[in-house]
């Protein structure tokens, strides 16, 4: 088994660049420089943003101009509204959005729709738009999908019902028939009069989440309505808490306007007055006023995410926008306890796909599946295959299989469906694109994606791939990790972490600094956690300095040289601040030992 390696770009010593970076600190102007900020106006900018001079223009998007007078024109005349948004932690803050924006104005003929994930599937769907055909729907807006739903739009455009497509999805040759189609990809822009304005670029920001997208549709409208609905200018700052909160789980590129969103997101998150938020929280042991991208990306999304795998993604609605502590509190440990379910499934499936990934040779693309494999849980464990082996990882199951709808009997009818992950080295969507014949239906956006095949092509799948990866690739995508410089253990201070922290938050397209600490003794280890899964080592220099590090799920043998006492290793970390128990520790988060 061709396991990942961890493969590190080295800048071991703090030199002079090529910038114009006078008045940072050594250390900062390096990390900065390793991100390609180089100026002095750059570096101000990111270290120190503006949101009233910082966003972008939000009619600068595709049709923006248009949803925003039609959905002005829709609340003047009454008219019936479904927020129709996708079942993950993009489209469902997305929802909350909507739904904090409509009850701001008033606004009651309205309502939210999340399609069922096993049963619906991604997307709209011809049963919910004849659903909404039948009560009177006059006004249809989605979130986080719809740019590729051509035939469902043009069913409800057909019927009487006009449809704004708020995305963030790469679109495919044609665009649907909607009413407006605001996505941040689309180039140009058409106004109410029907007046393109065509340009060589998208918006400024293209990639946005999809959450992103409707949060500047807000900011539009309040820029052109407020006065309206007596809106203070500036309100929809307290929806970044749901923008901030999707832009970090939708692994979108951190710079830029996301930087804005991510950033401020987390200020709002943190002030939250939202009970569902608070509940879980305090049921997660976490410190709201202090807390960081980390927590919200790997204790708060899995949360949120579980519900559509298991159950209905309306409950993590509902604990959004719940606002009776109660009923917030009830809703937090149900998402908790049918995600401990969850982790459950997807530790059995990675099982049994390391165990049959052992008995075959492994290409570049691998594509695995099984008709009892839960469709909900496969987006996670294609990332895990993905992380795990490096490759771009494509997983499938069947609709109605037996682990997926708790049935007998798979039907050998249903359609296979799936999701895929890149490792960055292909764009998945063009690696569908150019297998199209391959797949039934197909979308995402460049690192995730979804589709269906048919049992006539599934087994064949894996060699068309990989057949067409090497027209498709994306090369010099992927030049392993880089390790900002070289530290020393006496590093390791208040002043680095708050040099650090000016950064944050971090994520792709802006990575935690990773430092190499060399020449270091490991005194003393130790497995932590309830179930001992945890690993935290001691480490001591040539100057007697200690500290501690750790890395969760890992043992002694998880990195390329076994953690063993008395062992002269060197360490590759990050430094960061621990609040475990109310007491504030410096300590390091192995990414390597060597």
């Amino acid at each position: 088994m061709a396991l990942m390696q961890r493969v590190f770009n080295q800048h071991p010593e703090i030199t002079e660049g090529s910038h114009e970076l006078h008045t940072y600190n050594p250390l900062l102007t390096r990390l900065l420089v390793n991100r390609g900020i180089t100026t002095q106006e750059s570096a101000d900018k990111f270290l120190k943003p503006n949101y009233d001079t910082d966003m972008n223009d939000p009619y600068l998007m595709h049709d923006m101009e248009r949803a925003v007078v039609r959905i002005f024109e829709a609340i003047e005349a009454k008219q019936k509204i479904v927020v129709y948004a996708d079942y993950d932690c993009d489209g469902i803050p997305g929802a909350v959005i909507m739904n904090d924006f409509f009850k701001k104005i008033g606004y009651e003929n309205f309502y939210i729709y999340i399609p069922d994930r096993h049963d619906e599937g991604y997307g709209l769907n011809k049963e919910a738009i004849q659903k909404f055909i039948d009560e009177g729907v006059e006004l249809l807006f989605t979130i986080d999908l719809g740019t590729t739903d051509h035939e469902d739009i043009a069913q409800a455009q057909a019927n009487g019902i006009d449809v704004i497509v708020s995305d963030h999805h790469l679109p495919h040759e044609t665009l649907p028939k909607a009413f407006a189609i605001v996505n941040p990809k689309i180039v140009g822009r058409v106004s109410m009069d029907g007046t393109r304005h065509d340009s060589a670029e998208s918006y400024p920001d293209p990639m946005l989440c999809g959450s992103g997208v409707v949060f500047k549709l807000v900011q539009a409208f309040i820029q052109k309505y407020g006065e309206v609905f007596k809106i203070n200018t500036g309100w929809e700052k307290w929806l970044l808490d749901m923008a901030g909160l999707a832009t970090l789980s939708d692994m979108v590129p951190l710079v830029g306007e996301n930087r804005l969103i991510a950033r401020f997101g987390l200020q709002v998150f943190r002030k939250s007055p939202r009970p569902g938020i608070t509940q879980l929280l305090r049921l997660l042991k976490i410190d709201q006023s202090t807390l960081v991208e980390d927590d919200l990306t790997f204790m708060v999304t899995p949360r949120l995410n579980a519900a559509s795998r298991m159950d209905s993604p309306m409950r993590a609605f509902e604990l959004l926008a719940e606002r009776d502590s109660v009923k917030a509190s009830a809703v937090a440990l149900h998402l908790t306890t049918i995600n401990d379910e969850r982790k459950r499934i997807v530790a059995q499936i990675m099982k049994e796909v390391k165990h049959a990934l052992s008995e075959r040779e492994i290409g570049e693309i691998i594509v695995i599946g099984n008709p009892k494999w839960r469709i909900g849980v496969l987006g996670l464990v294609a990332g895990k295959i993905c992380d795990e082996y490096d490759r771009p990882t494509f997983v499938w199951g069947r609709e109605g299989g037996a682990v997926s709808r708790d049935v007998d009997v798979a039907s050998e009818t249903a359609p296979l469906k799936g999701s895929c992950r890149s490792n960055g080295r292909v764009n998945v969507v063009r690696l569908m694109e150019s297998a199209k014949e391959s797949f039934i239906d197909f979308g995402g956006h460049e690192l995730a994606g979804g589709f269906s095949v048919s049992n006539e092509h599934v087994h064949f799948l894996e060699q068309k791939l990989c057949a067409n990866f090497e027209t498709v690739k994306q090369d010099g995508v992927i030049a392993g990790a880089m390790i900002d410089c070289a530290l020393s253990l006496a590093d390791i201070n208040e002043k680095t972490v708050s040099m650090i922290e000016s950064l944050a938050p971090f994520g792709l397209g802006n990575p935690k600094p990773l430092f190499l600490f060399k020449n270091l003794t490991i005194t003393a280890t130790k497995q932590f956690g309830k179930e001992k899964n945890h690993l935290e080592i001691t480490v001591i220099d040539d100057k007697k300095k200690l500290c501690t590090a750790m890395s969760f799920f890992a043992d002694e043998n998880t990195f390329s040289k076994k953690a063993s006492v008395g062992e002269k290793i060197d360490l590759i970390a990050t430094i960061e601040k621990s609040y475990f128990a109310g007491r504030i520790t410096l300590r390091l988060r192995i990414i390597d030992i060597q």
